[in-house]
C-alpha cells in the first residue's frame, strides 16, 4: 500500500511559506498543517503561567499538557508569541514532546506539513521538500504591512531587528537547526507574488511525484 503522501515546506518567517502550503494542500486534497502553531502554544502556554520559555522545565511541562484547543488560541501571532516559540523550539524535550504527534498526524492522513524542520527531522523521507525562503528585508517588510493591517503600530526597523534575531536563534539551535534539507528545492520568493511562487511549487510538487 502507498503511504500517504507528506509533502514537507519548511523556511524562515514572512517567506510565504504558510499562505503556499495552504494553496498546495487544497490542491492536492491534503489536510494543512501549521506545525509553528504547536511551538507558539506551547511558548503562550508558558508565558500565560509566568514562565520564562527558555526555562526546560516550564515548557516541557507546556507540551505535555497541550491539547488541540490550544491551536485555535487568537494570541499565537506577533513579537512576543515568535520569541517565545522560538526558545521553547530550541528545547530538545519539547521537541521530542511534539514529535510523534507530528508524524502520526502525517502518516495516518497524509499533509502538506510548514514548519522549520518538517524536510530534514520530522519526515526526512518525504518524497517532495520545500525550502522557502526571501531576502530578511523583503521578509520584515511583509510582517510589518501585516501588523500595520491589524492596527500594530511598530517601525520597520524594529520588524527587521527581531525577524533577524530569530533567524539567527532557529538557524543556531543545536537541535533541529533551521536549514534546507539536502534534497529540498529552495524557493527564494523575494520577488514572487503569492500565485506564482504557488505555481513553481505544485510544479515541484508533481515532478517529485512523477505526474
Amino acid at each position: 500500500m502507498t503511504p500517504p503522501l507528506v509533502v514537507a515546506v519548511d523556511g524562515p518567517a514572512a517567506a510565504g511559506k504558510g499562505t503556499l502550503a495552504r494553496k498546495l494542500a487544497a490542491a492536492l486534497g491534503l489536510p494543512y498543517l501549521d506545525t509553528g502553531l504547536l511551538y507558539r502554544a506551547v511558548g503562550r502556554r508558558v508565558l500565560d503561567a509566568g514562565g520564562d520559555p527558555r526555562d526546560p522545565a516550564a515548557a516541557v511541562a507546556a507540551a505535555r499538557s497541550l491539547s488541540a484547543a490550544d491551536l485555535d488560541r487568537g494570541d499565537l501571532r506577533g513579537p512576543q508569541a515568535d520569541m517565545a516559540a522560538s526558545a521553547v523550539a530550541t528545547i530538545p524535550e519539547v521537541r521530542a514532546a511534539l514529535l510523534d504527534w507530528q508524524r502520526d498526524f502525517g502518516r495516518t492522513h497524509g499533509a502538506v506539513m510548514d514548519g522549520r524542520d518538517i524536510g530534514t527531522v520530522i519526515f526526512p523521507d518525504a518524497p517532495a521538500k520545500l525550502f522557502v525562503t526571501a531576502s530578511p528585508e523583503a521578509r520584515a517588510k511583509r510582517r510589518w504591512l501585516e501588523l500595520q493591517g491589524k492596527g500594530v503600530q511598530r517601525t520597520l526597523a524594529d520588524v527587521e531587528a527581531e525577524m533577524r534575531a530569530r533567524d539567527a536563534q532557529d538557524a543556531g539551535r543545536s537541535t533541529a537547526p533551521m536549514k534546507p534539507a539536502e534534497d529540498a528545492v529552495i524557493l527564494d520568493t523575494t520577488a514572487l507574488d503569492a500565485e506564482h511562487a504557488f505555481r513553481m511549487a505544485l510544479d515541484v510538487v508533481r515532478a517529485r511525484m512523477g505526474a
